[in-house]
């Protein structure tokens, strides 16, 4: 055969479309999980940091980004390596006292933390009830909490896993409301984009308290037993994992993405309407509800309505998938079934924590008279000292060459991870403290 006929060699290219589809059928666990973090907790922290500082805390968020992405790509890696959840891996190297105790104080944790994500829901309400003249706003109130309880726990128990994750996608899609809310105050934009890219610090402890509450908001226990429990369910293992890192990167990013314009909006807004107003500090301490009502007069109805949605969208989602890792964690810690692929009957215990919670959660929020400020008060406590107990286990899990084989950490990937974990876990039990003694925080 000549040259002039011989056919030319053809080179590979890779699938790009191959590549799209199976990063779209993986894509879910890292998205959701991170994206859930932007709980009420966590919306009121970030509203506190815009209003109380204005822009100077938007640095931060670009290496607290870096550490959510660190952690959560662990998780990730051993679900999809080992093929079983978090529960199960401190149960079988670390043994029952251990998974005892964390699952005690995780419990405990997230009976405080789903009673929070409903007391979200009631502090939307007025918002909700003021735009549609409702006459009486306490039951008006009860029945949002109510009507989100009933929500939840149908959209769980009745659907499959594959609708289950695409109403969690749409409620991820919502919280572009926060974005839009940012926009619709008009912020100076280079003022923003100044203190964003430049560390700004103040000496006060009213601002290391800050940086302490918005990091600690980022990285709870309970989403690394969710994230690696979806990922085991969605059946990924190691040769499609580069697509589940793809899927825990975005949602790292996004999730912060929509902080850092919570953050814009407030600070465009409360923070500048408090320094024009000679020190007349509006004051939205007492509930992240107290945000969507003080930006109406300054930033327009609209923008707080937008903002109330935000938050009610961040309660449903939030309650919609707390319960769910109280339940993946039980359940694997003692063996029984779970998932939600599997009908009430199939998985009892599973369903059964996982109503339980919501029950309790919404119960406390609607009867009048109930320690709500107690329940959450020791719901964080509870999670400041489990959150590093977790990160040391995982860290310890994902270097165990038996369990992870060349899939464990790198050694330049070690140092950053020991610094997070250390990092991470020196700031919350520092909150905790504060928490637990509030003269520290003076």
């Amino acid at each position: 055969m000549t040259a002039q006929t011989m056919p030319a060699k053809r080179v590979a290219r890779p699938n790009v479309w191959r590549s799209i589809i199976m990063f779209l059928s993986i894509v879910g666990p890292g998205i959701i999980t991170a994206n859930a973090d932007n709980d009420v907790g966590g919306i009121w922290t970030y509203s506190q940091a815009g209003a109380q500082f204005g822009y100077s805390l938007l640095w931060l968020l670009v290496p607290i980004t870096v550490a959510l992405v660190v952690v959560q790509e662990m998780c990730a890696r051993m679900g999809a390596v080992t093929g079983k959840g978090l529960a199960d891996l401190i149960r079988e190297n670390f043994g029952v006292k251990v998974t005892f105790w964390c699952l005690l104080l995780f419990v405990l944790g997230d009976v405080g933390n789903t009673a929070t994500e409903f007391a979200g829901v009631a502090a939307s309400a007025p918002i909700f009830g003021g735009y549609l003249h409702v006459s009486n706003a306490e039951a008006f109130k009860i029945a949002m909490v109510l009507g989100a309880a009933l929500f939840v726990f149908l959209t769980v128990t009745r659907g499959t896993a594959k609708l289950v994750e695409r109403i969690f996608f749409f409620f991820c899609l919502v919280y572009v409301a926060y974005v839009v809310s940012a926009f619709m105050v008009r912020p100076d934009w280079g003022d923003v984009v100044r203190q964003s890219v430049i560390p700004h610090f103040q000496a006060s402890k009213a601002y290391v308290i800050m940086i302490i509450a918005v990091i600690g908001t980022t990285i709870s226990p309970w989403m690394q037993f969710y994230i690696q429990a979806a990922v085991v369910d969605k059946g990924i293992r190691e040769d499609d994992y580069r697509y589940s890192r793809l899927d825990v990167v975005t949602g790292g990013i996004w999730t912060d993405v929509i902080a850092y314009f919570i953050i814009v909006a407030c600070a465009a807004t409360i923070y500048i309407h408090n320094l024009h107003a000679g020190g007349h500090a509006i004051n939205v301490s007492n509930s992240v509800g107290d945000v969507a009502v003080a930006l109406a007069p300054i930033a327009g109805k609209f923008a707080a309505l937008l903002f109330a949605l935000g938050l009610l969208n961040a309660a449903v989602f939030t309650a919609s998938i707390l319960p769910l890792s109280t339940a993946y964690y039980v359940c694997e810690a003692f063996g029984f079934e779970r998932g939600v692929d599997h009908r009430f009957f199939e998985a009892p215990i599973f369903y059964g924590f996982y109503l339980a919670l919501i029950v309790i959660g919404a119960g406390v929020v609607v009867i009048p008279g109930a320690p709500l400020g107690g329940i959450i008060f020791y719901s964080q406590v509870l999670n400041g000292v489990l959150l590093p107990v977790v990160l040391v286990l995982m860290l310890l899990l994902i270097n165990d060459r038996r369990l992870m084989g060349a899939w464990t950490n790198s050694s330049l990937f070690n140092v950053i991870a020991w610094t997070t974990a250390f990092l991470v876990g020196m700031l919350t039990l520092i909150s905790t403290a504060q928490i637990i003694f509030p003269a520290l925080g003076g």
